[in-house]
C-alpha cells in the first residue's frame, strides 16, 4: 500500500486527537466502573473497525484483511500484557481512582517505544529479507517457551523492576507516598519522582519485551510500516479499558498461553515460508484470509476450552467441599455418640 507522508500526518493525528478526548473525558482520577471501560472497549474495537472498512473502501482489500489480521493479532497478544499489568498494580500499591492515569500514560509510552521498534524492523527487512528467517524462528521459539511455561504451572509470580527502571529509581530518587497525579515533587529541596512516575515507566517500559514478539508477528502478516502502526495503535489504546473491563476474568483463560503459543508458531512458519518464497524456492504461502481464520479460530477455541475448563473445576471445587462439609458432620456424630 502506497502511503504519502500527508496520510501518515493526518493518521498521527487522529490518534492523537482520539487521545487526547479519551484523556479530557477521563481526566479526573475515579474509579472506573465496569459500565465505562465496556463503552469505551466498544468504542475503540468500533474506532478500528471503522478504520479497516476504510481501508478497505479508500484503500485495497489486501490492505484491510492485514489490517483486521494484525489488529486481531496484537489485540489478543496485548491480553498478556494485563497479566503484567496487574502485578505491577500490586507491586506498586497504586490506589484504584489513580490507576486509569497510569495505564493511559503508560501505555502511550509503550506506543512510542512501538513506533521505534517499527521504524527499526521496516528498514531491517526493506535491506535485509534473511532476517525473516530470524522472525520466524524466533516466534516458534517463543510459541515452545510460551508453552512449557504454561505446562509448568507456576506459583504467581512477582513483578520484577528492570535495570532501566532502576537505574532511574537511583538517579532521581522515588517520594515515600503518592502525591495525587503529580510526577514530580521536591524533598528536602531535591527534585524526585513520585511513585506514580515510577508506575507509569513501569508498564511503558515492560511493554518491550512483549514488543519482542508481537512486533515481529505482525510483520509475518504484513510488511508494510503503515498498518503494523496503526494496528499496534489501535490495540494499544484500547489495552487500558480492556484492563478494567476483564481483569477479574484473566484467571479464567486458563488456557490462553496455548492459544497464543499456536498462534506465535503459526506466525512464525508462515514468515519461514515467506522467507524461502522471497530466496526463490517454490513453496506454498499462506494468504491473508487463511491467517485471519486461523487466528480469529484459535482464539474462539481457546475462550471456549477455558470457561470448560474452569466449569469442570468450579464443580470439583464445589464436590471437595461437600465432602468436607459431610465428613466434618460425621466427626461430629461420632463424638456426641
Amino acid at each position: 500500500m502506497d502511503v504519502s507522508w500527508t496520510l501518515w500526518v493526518l493518521t498521527i493525528l487522529g490518534l492523537s486527537a482520539l487521545i487526547a478526548v479519551d484523556f479530557f473525558i477521563g481526566r479526573k482520577p475515579h474509579d472506573v466502573t465496569t459500565k465505562e471501560a465496556g463503552i469505551w472497549t466498544i468504542v475503540w474495537i468500533a474506532l478500528a473497525a471503522l478504520f479497516g472498512l476504510g481501508l478497505l473502501v479508500f484503500g485495497e482489500s489486501q490492505a484491510s484483511g492485514e489490517f483486521f489480521a494484525g489488529f486481531i493479532t496484537e489485540k489478543s497478544l496485548s491480553v498478556d500484557n494485563l497479566f503484567v499489568f496487574v502485578l505491577i498494580m500490586a507491586k506498586f500499591s497504586v490506589p484504584s481512582h489513580l490507576q486509569q492515569r497510569v495505564l493511559l500514560v503508560g501505555v502511550l509510552i509503550a506506543l512510542v517505544l512501538r513506533a521505534i521498534f517499527i521504524a527499526a524492523g521496516a528498514a531491517v527487512i526493506a535491506n535485509f529479507s534473511w532476517v525473516f528467517y530470524i522472525f520466524g524462528a524466533f516466534l516458534i521459539y517463543t510459541a515452545w517457551k510460551l508453552i512449557q511455561e504454561a505446562r509448568a504451572d507456576e506459583e504467581e509470580e512477582e513483578f520484577e523492576e528492570n535495570r532501566l527502571l532502576k537505574t532511574i529509581e537511583r538517579r532521581f530518587g522515588v517520594a515515600d507516598r503518592y502525591h495525587g497525579t503529580k510526577l514530580f515533587i521536591r524533598n528536602n529541596g531535591k527534585r524526585v519522582l513520585t511513585p506514580l512516575m515510577v508506575v507509569m515507566l513501569a508498564i511503558g517500559t515492560t511493554d518491550v519485551l512483549f514488543a519482542l514478539d508481537s512486533i515481529p508477528a505482525i510483520f509475518g502478516l504484513t510488511q508494510d510500516p503503515y498498518i503494523v502502526f496503526t494496528a499496534n495503535a489501535f490495540a494499544l489504546m484500547g489495552l487500558r479499558q480492556l484492563y478494567f473491563l476483564i481483569g477479574g476474568l484473566l484467571k479464567k483463560l486458563v488456557h490462553l498461553s496455548y492459544g497464543l503459543s499456536v498462534i506465535l508458531g503459526f506466525i512464525g512458519v508462515k514468515l519461514v515460508l515467506h522467507a524461502l518464497h522471497e530466496s526463490g524456492v517454490h513453496v506454498p504461502e499462506i494468504s491473508i484470509p487463511v491467517s485471519l481464520g486461523v487466528i480469529c479460530g484459535v482464539l474462539v477455541i481457546t475462550t471456549i476450552t477455558s470457561l470448560v475448563a474452569n466449569k469442570k473445576q468450579a464443580r470439583a471445587d464445589a464436590a471437595a467441599e461437600a465432602e468436607k462439609v459431610d465428613a466434618a458432620a460425621d466427626k461430629g456424630a461420632g463424638t456426641e455418640a
